[in-house]
């Protein structure tokens, strides 16, 4: 194996790696033989100069991101063996109705820094760190092998996701395309067919970690008035009318989601006796200001916080805007309520929709604690990697 960076870590610094934490924090560090950039392949050793990973270096708080344990150069053949670990995970759960899922989450599945989409066909790969980005054309090629002639393209959609001067010299593209592929590009999920752009939507186009939760929504809404709210492209909105609920409102600040929810409305066709209204306005304002009372009412704001120094302002959002929903809830109402901040933990989360119920004066039980689906999974090693969070209220 050719010559790597070393890290060196301080005594007692190592524990974390040796549970298979995937992250080295710069505080840990005692010092580096060589002077990596960023993305570079660097192996991190212990104090007495023993082997314990490998992985992409950034310089920063999380100084490496580790994707190995085993001494090794990576290349098309060990990222094709992690590609196929991962697909069969996807494999276990067994979907029949469904063309789209999540293939890599993060460190979820041994990719820190990577997602990898797939959209019946198709493959949105996102990089969120540099290394993972320099792997993109031995990751490409590696998905050409494990899905053959069922793959269409690669699209790369990181100038977003990446830091900022890496960024700048970053344009989104196809990384490899067989065919023509058409935009908007249509999948399945549960049965339920959405539209995909991953060229203009929002993350990869799609919101694949609500799967579960949508299916839970269709338990409650039959004969219902509900309210999605932040419904982004109405998957919310989709289930309950599937599910035969009297009306469904969807609300969003963006006037191109709501373009996107009457978009999938038609394509779901929909009986004549389908109730479906959308409004392009805040939602927070939508709330105090509508008189509409709702016998569901779904909260999926955006992340309210990416920092730790955001977490007190998202904290008070979240509850805000849960005040407001609890009161536009009719008396035996559902209430779905989210975040997605991963600064803000299960029980923080909770601690302020309690709070939110005290001052709308409600009383509330907790029907279901909620999370991301099953292809978006959680490194037993790295519960950070734990970041939807969400509550099924019974509201009195």
């Amino acid at each position: 194996m050719e010559s790597v960076v070393q890290i060196i870590l301080k005594p007692g610094k190592d524990a974390p790696v040796r549970r298979f934490h995937p992250w080295v924090f710069s505080g840990a560090i005692a010092k580096t033989l060589g002077k990596p950039k960023d993305g570079e392949v660097v192996e991190v050793l212990d104090h007495q100069k023993n082997y314990l990973a490998t992985g992409h270096y950034h310089e920063g708080s999380i100084t490496v991101k580790l994707f190995s344990f085993e001494p090794l150069t990576p290349d098309a053949d060990f990222w094709l063996q992690k590609l196929e670990n991962a697909f069969r995970v996807r494999q276990a759960l067994q979907f029949t109705t469904t063309t789209c899922y999540r293939l890599v989450h993060g460190e979820g599945d041994g990719f820190p820094g990577l997602i990898l989409d797939w959209y019946d066909g198709v493959v949105v790969f996102q990089a969120h760190s540099v290394g993972m980005h320099r792997e993109r054309e031995a990751i490409a090629q590696a998905l050409q092998k494990l899905y053959g002639d069922a793959l269409k393209g690669i699209y790369d959609k990181s100038h977003e996701t990446l830091p900022d001067r890496y960024a700048q010299s970053v344009q989104n593209g196809y990384l490899w395309q067989k065919d023509t592929i058409t935009l908007p590009h249509p999948v399945l999920e549960n049965g339920h067919t959405f539209l995909i752009d991953w060229q203009t939507g929002q993350k990869t186009g799609f919101f694949l970690d609500q799967r579960e939760n949508r299916q839970l929504l269709t338990k409650y809404v039959k004969g219902k008035r509900v309210l999605n709210a932040f419904c982004y492209s109405g998957g919310f909105s989709i289930y309950a009318l599937s599910a035969e609920a009297s009306l469904v409102h969807s609300v969003d600040v963006s006037e191109k989601a709501i373009k996107l929810v009457e978009a999938n409305v038609e394509a779901n066709a929909f009986g004549p006796e389908a109730t479906h209204a959308s409004y392009a306005e805040d939602v927070v304002k939508y709330l105090k200001t509508h008189d509409q009372q709702y016998d569901v009412v779904v909260l999926d704001p955006p992340a309210y916080a990416k920092s730790m120094d955001a977490r007190h302002r998202a904290v008070q959002g979240y509850k805000r805007l849960n005040i407001e929903g609890l009161k536009r809830l009719a008396p035996g109402g559902i209430l779905f309520t989210f975040s997605c901040s991963q600064v803000v933990d299960r029980e923080l989360f909770y601690n302020t929709i309690v709070a939110a119920a005290i001052e709308a004066g409600r009383q509330v039980r907790v029907l279901h604690h909620l999370s991301q689906g099953p292809d978006h999974p959680v490194n037993f090693f790295h519960p950070e990697g734990h970041y939807l969070k969400g509550l099924v209220l019974y509201v009195e």
